[in-house]
């Protein structure tokens, strides 16, 4: 059987892709993986996502995004995708020995943050320690915090976070930065920040909650212990592309869409949607945008280019 979508992912972007495609009655299948719903899984409040004053946690805000699929007739396979082929049509997946095809793919598998590999940071993840400023910093009023990472975005995460935060200290393994020097010139002036160099954490503090972490100097061995409650882990990240390594062109593991579009890819028929191709807001609300563009250009590309207004 030839499918007329499959979807690769269960964030906001593959979900909302499911949405509009199983809603404009293109019968999608999603493989949501063995670990679905992305990072959201591990948030703990969203307040940034239209549509809930209170807030949500991530992990609803999933189970609602996966019912509304279903509700319209998205069919949701809980296996990876281990290979494809996208040579030629119809394309071919891979989950396992089982072999599916379509006349269209949606990527949306995302990124996932690079973490220290500390035991104590996988405790506390979601308890104190965070891979999102924008979507966690407000959670912090007040709060000792400190930001882990020499690069652009630690900067750009620690800046942010002083709005919030009673006080930021920049944790860099070495003298170094990465960062730009326009970036580190704005966190240099900014009084809030404090700065700890060549300095590594040896272990986070914290029964239910992070409270503190255990350090040591990388030069003269010399422990130390900083009581803070929030933690921005700003290392990088890693984008679950290597299944389409050699298939798809990447810059730094990100696919790179077409260009003058955001969500094609150099092959017909691919479509692309969320972090896995937006290395600079990775924001649900930003994702669950290009999921929806996705699907209204595969929609648009399984009707010979013109566009059926059943929105």
């Amino acid at each position: 059987m030839v499918y007329k979508i499959i979807i690769i992912g269960s964030g906001p972007a593959g979900l909302t892709s499911a949405i509009y495609t199983s809603r404009a009655n293109l019968s999608p299948i999603l493989f949501e993986g063995y670990t679905p719903g992305g990072p959201l899984m591990t948030t703990t409040e969203i307040e940034n996502f239209p549509g809930f004053p209170e807030a949500i946690d991530g992990p609803e805000l999933i189970s609602k995004m996966r019912k509304q699929a279903e509700h319209f007739g998205t069919k949701i396979i809980t296996k990876n995708i281990d290979k494809v082929d996208f040579s030629s049509k119809p394309f071919k997946l891979w989950a396992g020995e089982e072999e599916y095809q379509a006349e269209t793919v949606i990527i949306a598998t995302g990124t996932a943050p690079r973490k220290l590999g500390l035991e104590s940071e996988n405790r506390l993840s979601a308890h104190g320690i965070s891979y999102c400023a924008t979507c966690d910093g407000p959670l912090f009023k007040n709060k000792d915090i400190a930001v882990v990472g020499g690069g652009d975005s630690a900067m750009e995460e620690a800046t942010f976070l002083t709005r919030f935060a009673k006080s930021v200290t920049i944790i860099n393994r070495t003298e170094k930065y990465k960062a730009s020097k326009i970036m580190l010139k704005e966190a240099k002036k900014n009084l809030k920040i404090k700065w700890m160099e060549n300095t590594e954490i040896k272990e986070f503090i914290g029964d239910k909650f992070l409270e503190g972490v255990r350090l040591v100097n990388n030069k003269t061995n010399e422990e130390t212990e900083l009581k803070i409650q929030g933690a921005f882990i700003a290392v990088g990240r890693i984008p679950g592309t290597k299944l389409f390594d050699g298939i798809l062109k990447l810059d730094k593991g990100y696919i790179v869409p077409k260009s003058g579009s955001e969500v094609k890819t150099e092959i017909e028929g691919v479509f692309i949607a969320g972090d896995v191709s937006d290395w600079e807001y990775r924001q649900a609300v930003t994702a669950a945008g290009m999921g929806c563009k996705a699907a209204l250009e595969a929609e648009r590309y399984l009707r010979g280019g013109t566009r059926s207004s059943g929105y």
